[in-house]
């Protein structure tokens, strides 16, 4: 049975838009393994990098990179060799405060299992090298709306003790924001 002209060539527009379909799928599948970062020095251990005061300086850019939050976050870091507490106090630049407390439990020495005050379930983090990462799910007020989002979550510590952070915030597969901090110890 043959296609007439106008069935194949709606057979080829819908076969093409499956392989844009998969190719899109797959990009968004493509990323970087932190165990690439096993041999960058200098090396990052998150429970001792966050033991006492650190103070960090970020902001939170949309879509396009237009900036629509700066803010400051001092952390109270409290370490005991297998518990790690986080006592994060924000304070945006309109004023705002907020205030998120994390507690991670060494695993080994490349994972931590952690949990938050505002992130649903546990959150399996990795460091390797000079590189830490975790992805987690996190709820954020946007125009007076709730929306969930997936944090992609990497921190890379420099020569020079300045730890920096690039968050980006996916829905649906999609880059929808990017939150930058840089992190100084006190």
């Amino acid at each position: 049975m043959a296609l007439s002209v106008r069935n194949r060539n709606q057979f080829s527009y819908c076969r093409l838009g499956l392989m844009t379909l998969l190719l899109l799928t797959l990009a968004g599948c493509v990323g970087v393994d932190i165990e690439e970062y096993a041999g960058r020095e200098p090396k990052l251990d998150i429970g001792e990098y966050f033991a006492g005061n650190t103070r960090a300086w970020g902001i939170v850019q949309d879509y396009s990179g237009e900036i629509q939050r700066q803010f400051t976050v001092d952390i109270v870091g409290d370490y005991d060799g297998d518990i790690l507490t986080l006592d994060e106090s924000f304070v945006f630049a309109n004023g705002d405060t907020d205030r998120r407390v994390w507690t991670f439990k060494r695993l080994d020495a490349h994972r931590w299992m952690g949990q938050a005050s505002d992130v649903e379930g546990d959150v399996e983090a990795r460091q390797y090298g000079n590189a830490f990462y975790m992805r987690y799910p996190l709820d954020i007020e946007i125009n007076g709306r709730m929306l969930s989002f997936t944090m992609d979550d990497w921190m890379y510590l420099q020569p020079d003790g300045r730890l920096i952070n690039r968050t980006q915030m996916r829905k649906f597969g999609l880059t929808l924001g990017e939150i930058t901090l840089v992190f100084e110890q006190r």
